[in-house]
């Protein structure tokens, strides 16, 4: 596919799809500060579950709603109270366990980083390899969960910077666009480029 070909499947893209899923929620990740970063990680680990997204997404503004925004509110939340908040939203058969996961992870979060996931980009020296590893040591962040949260953090992570999941590279693939990320990034401004990466997945997501 050329370039001029490219551009109509592009524009039904952003038109369709365009939209972070961090937005759909309210999360202004692009403030780089530790309230938006904690509620999209923990919209990633509720993402990275075998559950329908839209039963995610209702999850984690449920979590928002429940004024858990922040990886100290969410320790000192009780495991009896995030239990009925997401079985409240829809996350069945998920719920113990995400509320158990939850918990953990703001623990850890709170007790290695100062509640500040900065705090894990500087411990991994800006490295991408080493914050997909850190990510994976909270409970319920593995390497789906942790895809998922630096697809969209790339935004103001700038070393990410371009960062496209299998997810999205399979779509792109499947609708004759670039198969690696360098490729996808040549079409779009970087601004537009994590916009472009959501787009793909929800085209897969809407199959």
């Amino acid at each position: 596919m050329n370039g001029e070909t490219e551009k109509p499947v592009l524009a039904s893209l952003f038109d369709r799809h365009g939209r972070m899923f961090s937005e759909e929620l309210g999360i202004d990740l692009m403030r780089g500060t530790p309230a938006p970063l904690f509620q999209w990680l923990c919209a990633a680990l509720l993402m990275s579950a075998r559950i329908p997204s839209e039963r995610a997404m209702q999850a984690a503004g449920a979590l928002k709603d429940a004024g858990w925004t922040t990886a100290r509110h969410m320790a000192d939340s009780r495991w009896e109270d995030r239990v009925k908040v997401l079985n409240g939203a829809g996350y069945a058969r998920f719920d113990e366990s995400a509320a158990r996961m939850l918990g953990e992870t703001a623990d850890l979060l709170v007790s290695d980083y100062g509640g500040d996931l900065r705090r894990l980009r500087e411990r991994a020296e800006y490295d991408p390899a080493n914050e997909k590893r850190l990510l994976q040591e909270f409970k319920g962040i593995g390497y789906v969960g942790a895809d998922i949260f630096l697809r969209e953090v790339q935004c103001v992570w700038g070393e990410l910077y371009p960062f496209a999941d299998r997810k999205a590279l399979e779509t792109s693939e499947k609708l004759g666009l670039p198969e690696t990320p360098g490729g996808l990034a040549a079409l779009v401004s970087r601004k537009d480029f994590p916009r472009l990466v959501a787009a793909l997945v929800r085209a897969a997501l809407a199959k």
